[in-house]
């Protein structure tokens, strides 16, 4: 390392929690739900049991894999930074040729299950996926770049396209809707992030928007990407995607999600960056949740 500290590592195979870790499994498992929301809205009826299963685990085993590849590409940034500097490849626990191995192995073993028992659409477009996150978004735009998280959130918007994909072997207008929505949330979910962690991504020398503009501008550029947002999630009931229990629904967290863009802007409460950010997890996950209900209930009469 750069400092001089010695790398230690525990064993020829880590803990496997350091491989988990590796994984993001809860940027994962956000990305599951959305995905197989994706599958569900793509059919009237329920979608076939084997390909739910198939195209979950093909889908999260190649986003597992770039996850694993972005902590090798980060590990000199994570180890300046006070949020990750504990991840396994800055304190030492695995290196980077196991990291890598371990990451083509569940880049590979995804892949291979998406082409065998989904379709070939989705594992392109999944191994697409990967590519921009993994390399495109962390090794180029993440260091070139204050809109890294704009240009790049294109990558992490993918699975409900997956999903719908992995359904119907295609891709269709409604798909896209639902990238759209993930694609305009991301900038304000991130940069709330980004508010909170400054210090860390200046330390980095990472040029994310509140380290090259500035704290206020980037609180300007969170509610009008807030407003972005809001306008995005109207247009499943626009048009005719779903109904009234998805407007509803969606209008209630659209309201919270407002109030906490206008207090970060406010920058009155210096907690508030951080609140928004955990609830615009919680936002993304409720909103996929109500159209499923909303496209079953509805589908019911």
């Amino acid at each position: 390392m750069s400092n001089g500290q010695q790398r230690i590592f525990s064993s020829p195979f880590a803990l496997w929690r350091d491989y988990l870790e590796l994984c993001k499994p809860r940027v994962v498992a956000v990305m599951l739900l959305t995905a197989i929301v994706g599958m569900c809205l793509a059919t009237p009826e329920f979608p076939p049991v084997m390909t739910v299963i198939s195209a979950t685990l093909g889908i999260g085993l190649m986003a597992a894999g770039a996850a694993a590849v972005n902590h090798v590409m980060d590990r000199s940034i994570d180890a300046k930074m006070a949020r990750t500097h504990r991840r396994p490849l800055p304190q030492g626990t695995i290196d980077e040729n196991r990291a890598l191995l371990f990451a083509a192995f569940l880049a590979l073993t995804g892949i291979v299950v998406l082409i065998l028992w989904t379709n070939l659409l989705t594992a392109w477009l999944t191994l697409g996926a990967l590519i921009g996150y993994a390399l495109i978004y962390t090794m180029l735009l993440k260091r070139a770049t204050p809109l890294n998280i704009v240009i790049g959130g294109i990558a992490g918007a993918a699975p409900p396209l997956l999903g719908w994909v992995a359904v119907t072997g295609q891709v269709e207008p409604d798909s896209l809707l639902l990238v759209l929505i993930i694609f305009a949330w991301t900038p304000p979910h991130f940069w709330a992030l980004c508010i909170h962690k400054k210090d860390d991504y200046a330390r980095a020398g990472v040029p994310m928007l509140p380290v090259t503009h500035g704290e206020q501008y980037t609180r300007l550029q969170i509610v009008l990407y807030t407003v972005l947002m809001v306008l995005t999630t109207l247009f499943p009931y626009m048009t005719g995607m779903s109904g009234l229990i998805y407007l509803i629904g969606v209008t209630l967290l659209n309201l919270r999600f407002c109030q906490w863009a206008v207090r970060v802007y406010q920058a009155k409460d210096p907690s508030a960056p951080m609140a928004m950010f955990w609830f615009s997890v919680k936002y993304i996950m409720w909103l996929f949740v109500v159209l499923l209900v909303d496209h079953y209930v509805i589908g019911l009469h």
